[in-house]
């Protein structure tokens, strides 16, 4: 615990200090505007955008499919010394466990549709007329929104992750002392999966009206 909580300062003080860095090394060189949210917001790509969401989907959700197999996993082996009965029936906690990361990766793969190429250079000029004011509205509204679904969805899997986690470790451990443990437990362990599909329903429906391109 000590290391973490160090690791975790040194990441802190080391993140505060690369930031003040940046601030005020676009002070000193006369390009201070560069510091403002709403610049970076308008001058970075709806494409980063995007994929940070993609990227954030897949990988948050397997991180926490990879944490709740490893808390399970540990709990059905260390138990399964003492009760080997328990190996078979507790490995639906790391099916379970699988299926957060599945919810990521169909994401991922709904949120890819959605991206499409266009000249950026086309839109992001100085004099716009309405037509392209509407196109680079409708492309940076699609990049935002795939970022905030992405995010939502890792976000919610990596909870679920870990809750299945924590309750397939109980669940195993319980039914190596009384096995009339485990169905009552599994239920629990079910409800806590469904965690999981509720983000991937709320990332959809999130994207089901974005859309990118040059038309």
């Amino acid at each position: 615990m000590k290391v973490r909580l160090f690791v975790a300062l040194i990441f802190s003080i080391a993140l505060v200090f690369s930031s003040i860095a940046f601030i005020l090394y676009h002070m000193f060189i006369g390009k201070g505007e560069r510091v403002d949210i709403g610049w970076f917001l308008s001058h970075s790509r709806p494409h980063m955008w995007a994929e940070l969401g993609v990227a954030l989907a897949v990988g948050l959700s397997v991180l926490g499919g990879g944490l709740g197999i490893y808390t399970t996993g540990a709990s059905i082996m260390g138990a399964g010394v003492h009760a080997p009965r328990i190996r078979t029936k507790n490995l639906i906690s790391i099916i379970f466990c699988e299926a957060v990361a599945i919810y990521g990766l169909i994401s991922s793969v709904v949120f890819c549709g959605l991206v499409k190429t266009f000249k950026f250079s086309v839109i992001l000029i100085n004099d716009l007329e309405d037509e392209n004011h509407d196109i680079m509205r409708m492309n940076y509204n699609t990049g935002f929104t795939l970022f905030a679904a992405g995010l939502s969805v890792g976000l919610v899997n990596l909870s679920c992750g870990i809750c299945i986690g924590i309750v397939g470790s109980c669940a195993a451990i319980a039914d190596a002392a009384n096995s009339k443990l485990f169905v009552r437990i599994l239920i629990i362990e079910i409800f806590g999966s469904a965690i999981g599909l509720f983000g991937l329903i709320a990332g959809i429906f999130m994207t089901s009206k974005c859309r990118m391109g040059e038309e």
